[in-house]
């Protein structure tokens, strides 16, 4: 069980994803992704269990491996907690929203987690639909309606990050930290 963020390997980011879609509204802050209640002393997968339970009680225990969080403007909003290994560590495989928080958007890069911005995003999926989401060249799909819009397509460097398994990862691998 991984207790601290210096002894877990975060699994590397892919660049493509399919999978069925939760859909989040407006404002959806770090606290409700971390709330600041969660018990101390347990393994990083226990606390994801916390994930939004308290705008979507039982939500976390609903994920499944792969599926694709869409998500309103400012999503991420709030303080600086690192929420966005909450989200991986459910086993979601991407984020795309409106708009990202910077400092979520910072934090989900540094986890591995693939993070995209997408405006209409929102209204694009219901509950449910199945996302193609390809963070390269910044096309969504709604594999369901056929539909898609163009979003903004990650930078190279941070699809390196993404890909080493995020920043602590990739400074280990570069030989700047052990």
């Amino acid at each position: 069980m991984s207790h601290s963020l210096d002894d877990i390997v975060i699994e590397p980011a892919k660049s493509h994803f399919r999978g069925r879609v939760w859909v989040f509204g407006d404002d959806i802050s770090t606290d409700l992704m971390q709330p600041g209640f969660t018990p101390h002393g347990l393994s990083l997968e226990a606390r994801a269990k916390y994930c939004m339970r308290a705008n979507r009680p039982g939500w976390s225990e609903q994920v499944k491996s792969g599926d694709i969080l869409i998500g309103g403007r400012n999503f991420g909003c709030g303080s600086n907690r690192p929420a966005a290994l909450n989200l991986k560590m459910l086993g979601l495989g991407c984020m795309v929203a409106e708009s990202v928080f910077s400092v979520h958007f910072r934090n989900c890069v540094n986890f591995a987690f693939p993070a995209m911005s997408c405006p209409g995003v929102s209204k694009l999926f219901a509950e449910g639909d199945v996302a193609d989401v390809d963070f390269e060249t910044g096309l969504v799909m709604n594999v369901t309606t056929g539909k898609s819009l163009q979003g903004r397509a990650l930078p190279r460097f941070l699809m390196d990050i993404m890909a080493a398994g995020g920043s602590l990862a990739m400074l280990r691998r570069d030989g700047y930290i052990k």
